[in-house]
């Protein structure tokens, strides 16, 4: 499975931002995907997945009502859309597809697409 992460780039604070990951490959297998991000000298933290069968999604604290992932199947794509950005949500976001039921942990993903840079900042 290979992941194409693209839409990244710089916001002022209280803007938007819409992240984009498509899927190719033997995606069939893939149980969930997922969006972790890393600021400098922090670790990977999970920020959303999202159930490929289900559509069930899951948030970290911090980004609850501010932050929607979503999916479109046909397109193996899924999305996160931001809003009410904060400088806080400055980081390199990844995203990560696992075949694993634990979407929390960013050691049970098996695919990872390369990071965008998302900057929140006046």
């Amino acid at each position: 499975v290979q992941l194409q992460a693209s839409g990244g780039g710089l916001v002022q604070p209280g803007g938007s931002l819409r992240l984009s990951c498509a899927a190719s490959g033997s995606s069939h297998r893939i149980n969930a995907m997922g969006w972790f991000r890393q600021a400098p000298g922090n670790e990977r933290e999970f920020v959303a997945a999202i159930s490929w069968s289900s559509g069930n999604t899951y948030y970290v604290d911090s980004v609850k009502g501010r932050f929607t992932i979503s999916r479109e199947n046909a397109k193996n794509t899924v999305f996160l859309q931001m809003s009410s950005l904060k400088p806080e949500d400055t980081a390199v976001y990844y995203c990560a597809a696992t075949r694993s039921e634990i979407i929390y942990d960013a050691r049970r993903y098996d695919y990872w697409g390369q990071g965008t840079q998302v900057t929140v900042s006046s």
